[in-house]
């Protein structure tokens, strides 16, 4: 259905219009600003140099900033294949005319459509959209982007698809892939031999003059040689053929319709199904026929709605999806081919699960959630009792002191579950079992920061209570004990939409929970300062510590003249107050002893 309605908008017919005329013209990029939207259209390249996969920000950094703020596995960096990026700074990005044009454009005020065919011009549209989404992210526009690409080969790893998805731009991208075209899955070969990728690039680029470029023996290698790749990154528990991934939707189309997917596992399944109807000529060949497809689907759309409309009721299963299988077979041209059927079949099936099992997990989090509310609620009662207890030590010192008690206990024992329930929300996020968007949700972005600020304390007070920063390998907490959901979480934080009222408005009285959850951690690593200073004679090493004490006191006070810390820092017997004293002694001692305010 959703193919169907692509295919019959006049879109990718636009596109292909614009794409046809770059490459008729020899021009690096055309645009087009007549009508209600603006079309920017690139050619197609083999002089891209590499093909490996580098940082998308190995270039020049800050363009694509939302994109390197991952919150997955955080060793893979979002990577992009080094040719294409190469050629976007070198041709476009950095080109005073590109930029030219994208600034009229934008004053425009009007949708912008990114378009290419082929190895580069594919890429670059791709790169284009996401420097012009990153962009518009920066000065919070909602102006629409999209990108219609025809023939593009894999240009990315999985990291990129995950972002993007985070960012919720996969609507943004639409990726037309004809059923037989290797370009698509070129890549998904660890390496492709060079004598066979050069004659194929040549034989797309000189097709009309030289036919005869590429040997038949060369396409039979080069046939089996992707086919080979292809079905071994359709396995979903392979490994191999695996660096290269698809993002945003994909279009399958061919004669008889279209088929739209838009699950990175389901491409890759799709890819490899309807490359085995494929043959050493048609998979060539098909590389330079999208023109032809797009006028095809268009006719088909109409054709595949009126046979649905017309079909007999005894022919529909009465499963609604059973019956979308059954169209959805017959658009991809593979009615009568069982083997391939089944195939695809499959793919269609797994999209569907993992489609829907991330939402699933969500909502199911969402009630286990609600479960640790008890847990979180103990804690915060504990903490009102440690604000008005009359030994005036506050929260994080009476938690640090605490006695073997059944109150502390139960308080320990909360603090593990809440932090068990939090390491599993980031293992999910980590397995890809939940929205790609869950962490911009101001649900859970508001619950794992109030668990920071609430929790994060008595981590730091059991941290230094056990002795771990002078274990061996040992260390002060922000650098060496701090736990990784705790980073993740300031992403989150940091990452949140702000309403302007939030940030003008001065606070009056002391915050409830101390706003930097890391506050007590730099109070202990600063008492270590202080101890060091008072026995040491290294004229340089007194002068680093001098200088971080210094730091420590003006940072502390910045927070408390702010109002942004809870009323047990303050409180008479807290560790922050006696650090206090302890250092207005010192200075005063050291002004007496160093007139002239040098250090000893």
């Amino acid at each position: 259905m959703v193919a169907s309605a692509i295919a019959s908008a006049p879109i990718l017919a636009e596109c292909w219009s614009h794409c046809a005329r770059v490459k008729s013209a020899g021009w690096t990029f055309v645009v087009d600003q007549s009508g209600p939207t603006s079309y920017v259209a690139f050619s197609s390249s083999n002089a891209l140099g590499s093909h490996r996969l580098v940082r998308i920000d190995s270039v020049r950094s800050g363009v694509f900033e939302p994109l390197m703020e991952c919150c997955g596995n955080e060793d893979e960096p979002v990577m992009v294949h080094e040719g294409m990026l190469g050629l976007f700074f070198n041709l476009y990005y950095d080109d005073p005319l590109f930029r030219n044009q994208m600034t009229a454009i934008l004053s425009e005020n009007k949708p912008i459509i990114f378009t290419g065919h082929s190895l580069g011009g594919a890429g670059i549209a791709a790169l284009a959209a996401l420097w012009l989404l990153s962009h518009l992210q920066s000065i919070s526009s909602c102006l629409p982007v999209l990108c219609v690409t025809f023939g593009s080969p894999l240009m990315a790893n999985r990291a990129l698809s995950r972002a993007i998805l985070r960012e919720r731009w996969g609507g943004s991208f639409c990726h037309v892939v004809s059923k037989n075209d290797i370009l698509p899955r070129l890549f998904l070969a660890p390496v492709v031999p060079p004598h066979l990728l050069d004659s194929l690039l040549h034989f797309w680029h000189f097709s009309t003059r030289a036919p005869g470029w590429i040997r038949e023996e060369e396409k039979v290698e080069l046939f089996r040689f992707v086919t080979k790749h292809t079905e071994l990154a359709a396995i979903p528990e392979s490994k191999a053929g695996n660096v290269f991934w698809p993002f945003g939707n994909y279009v399958f189309c061919c004669d008889e319709g279209a088929i739209c997917v838009d699950n990175g596992r389901a491409v890759l399944m799709m890819l490899h199904a309807l490359f085995t109807t494929s043959s050493p000529l048609s998979c060539i060949e098909d590389h330079m026929n999208y023109g032809h497809y797009i006028r095809k689907m268009a006719s088909q759309a109409i054709y595949n709605r009126d046979t649905l409309a017309g079909a007999a009721t005894d022919e529909i299963s009465e499963c609604s999806y059973d019956a979308g299988l059954k169209f959805t077979m017959q658009s991809s041209g593979l009615t009568g081919q069982e083997s391939v059927v089944e195939s695809v079949k499959d793919c269609l099936i797994v999209a569907r699960r993992v489609g829907r099992t991330p939402n699933l997990n969500s909502a199911d989090l969402a009630i286990k959630l609600a479960g640790q509310t008890p847990r979180r609620a103990e804690i915060e009662w504990y903490k009102a009792l440690c604000d008005q207890s009359g030994d005036q030590l506050g929260y994080y010192d009476s938690f640090k002191r605490r006695s073997v008690s059944k109150r502390e206990t139960r308080v320990n024992i909360n603090r593990l579950m809440l932090a068990g329930f939090w390491d599993n929300v980031i293992r999910m996020l980590d397995e890809n079992q939940l929205p790609h968007d869950f962490e911009k949700r101001a649900k859970w972005v508001n619950a794992s920061q109030f668990y920071k600020l609430l929790v994060e304390p008595l981590d730091i007070a059991e941290y230094y209570r056990s002795g771990k920063h002078k274990s061996e390998g040992g260390g002060h907490y922000v650098k060496h004990g701090r736990p990784r959901r705790y980073l993740i979480f300031d992403k989150w934080w940091r990452r949140r939409t702000v309403n302007e009222k939030d940030t003008q408005n001065e606070r009056t009285k002391f915050a409830s929970l101390t706003q930097d959850t890391c506050f007590w951690a730099n109070v202990e690593e600063a008492r270590e300062w202080l101890d060091c200073i008072l026995t040491e004679n290294d004229s340089r090493k007194l002068d680093i510590l001098w200088q971080k004490l210094i730091g420590f006191e003006n940072y502390a006070a910045r927070l408390i003249e702010s109002k942004l810390v809870s009323k047990d820092v303050v409180a008479k017997n807290s560790s922050y107050i006696i650090w206090a004293a302890d250092w207005i002694k010192f200075k005063s001692q050291f002004t007496q002893t160093h007139p002239q305010g040098q250090l000893p």
